[in-house]
């Protein structure tokens, strides 16, 4: 995964923030600007009170994710910390006096910014999740400095769909074997029902969306250094489009949408990545690759999973991944059945809104014969216990859907799940009922 701007890049695509907003407040708004219905992306319908707040604390010099968030803690909501006075400001650990002023010019300031935002949003049909919305990822949220904001074109299904995530990252300048590695196990994830996130760059990245691309009802989530009114890198706005168009996933940012890329977006953007994910699967790395800054944060701030691919001894591309092995610091996987047989704690956890005891209960396959029978298992979705009941002999995935209904992503996330909680199991082309199912 590259961790900069690439040479050669120009925002050629995207007209400029001062374009689309240029006479919007004087009501002459551009008309030579593409169109929502030109760009075929649809926006939700305005943002909540909530939202609007939030976003005015990120626009907001002085308040980054940590102390935004320690702020409303102490204050009780995101208006409130717009409407407190310095004193009230100052009191809160981390503020004192001169960034409170700071804080208070700011916010006042920020209303106007917070406007221009949503009427680019608007334009462009990007939507705007915030932290402490229902639509926000659990996941991310729980993550040291979750971002207060999350510009997104496309579908983010935080709560269903891509509720089950792996990040694949890499470098931009890799070997054939990483590509072919990459779009390997991103099918391999994507079959299973698991959403493929990335940072859209060259070489890994891309080969890592393709991958996913590639599977029917496949998912990925493509996350930016930059904000949403730039293509970066710019070969890419085919695939961008496509992971749109297709409803296959969602093109994120939480920078403003006319952040060009640069060196210093990108360290922040790669805790995104692995903060919506379960785990972090490095395909190839070279020594300074910003991959591993992303397995870094993914292992030591946020407690993820860390997978290292095994590649040449003799290659540069690999010397990052395999210190990474040598270290300790990532398990070492050959297939993505390694992988979503790592993540089955982790899965079960989150599955059950419990993801930070990842050390307490046993789970179901772990449990003595005197648990509780299928028919009054109560650690299942309504969906997955129909799964269940249809599999009363061997089927595939097709026959499945036909019995139980649904989107086929879900029912192959929902089958992934069970597998993971060995109530099914694969032969062949088939799902088959365990004995204790």
């Amino acid at each position: 995964m590259a961790n900069g701007p690439e040479e050669g890049c120009a925002d050629r695509r995207t007209p400029s923030l001062a374009e689309y907003t240029d006479g919007i407040e004087k009501g002459r708004p551009n008309k030579n600007l593409p169109s929502i219905s030109a760009i075929g992306y649809d926006a939700r319908m305005g943002p909540t009170e909530h939202d609007h707040a939030m976003l005015r604390l990120a626009m907001t010099p002085g308040l980054g994710p940590v102390l935004a968030q320690r702020a409303v803690a102490s204050l009780g909501s995101p208006q409130a910390v717009l409407d407190a006075s310095e004193h009230a400001l100052a009191t809160i650990k981390g503020i004192g006096e001169a960034r409170a002023r700071q804080i208070r010019a700011g916010a006042r300031a920020a209303n106007e910014a917070a406007a221009v935002q949503l009427s680019l949003a608007a334009r462009l049909g990007v939507s705007l999740i915030t932290f402490g919305s229902p639509e926000y990822p659990e996941l991310l949220g729980q993550i040291p400095s979750p971002p207060l904001v999350l510009w997104v074109r496309g579908r983010l299904d935080a709560s269903d769909l891509d509720r089950h995530a792996v990040a694949i990252v890499g470098s931009r300048e890799c070997s054939t074997y990483g590509l072919e590695q990459a779009g390997r196990f991103a099918r391999g994830l994507a079959q299973s029902g698991i959403t493929v996130v990335s940072g859209g760059a060259r070489g890994i990245d891309s080969a890592a969306h393709r991958g996913a691309l590639q599977v029917s009802g496949g998912r990925t989530l493509v996350v930016l250094g930059c904000g949403l009114a730039h293509c970066y890198p710019p070969e890419n706005d085919r695939l961008f489009a496509e992971i749109v168009e297709k409803s296959a996933g969602a093109i994120i940012s939480e920078l403003p949408l006319d952040t060009p890329p640069t060196p210093e977006n990108f360290p922040a953007r790669n805790r995104i990545i692995s903060g919506l994910s379960l785990g972090v699967l490095v395909i190839e790395a070279a020594k300074r690759s910003g991959a591993l800054i992303t397995a870094r944060v993914a292992l030591e701030d946020q407690n993820r999973e860390v997978f290292a691919l095994p590649g040449r001894v003799d290659s540069p591309h690999s010397e990052g991944s395999l210190e990474l092995l040598k270290s300790g610091a990532a398990g070492l996987v050959t297939h993505p059945e390694d992988v979503i047989g790592a993540l089955e704690g982790r899965a079960r956890h989150h599955h059950h809104g419990t993801h930070g005891a990842l050390f307490g209960s046993p789970s179901a396959s772990e449990t003595p014969a005197t648990a509780a029978p299928a028919s009054i298992d109560r650690t299942l979705t309504d969906r997955q216990s129909a799964i269940l009941s249809a599999l009363d002999e061997a089927r595939t995935l097709d026959d499945v859907l036909a019995r139980v209904g649904g989107e086929a992503a879900q029912v192959r996330a929902d089958l992934t799940l069970l597998e993971i909680k060995r109530r099914i199991r694969r032969v062949g082309s088939k799902f088959e009922a365990t004995a204790r199912a």
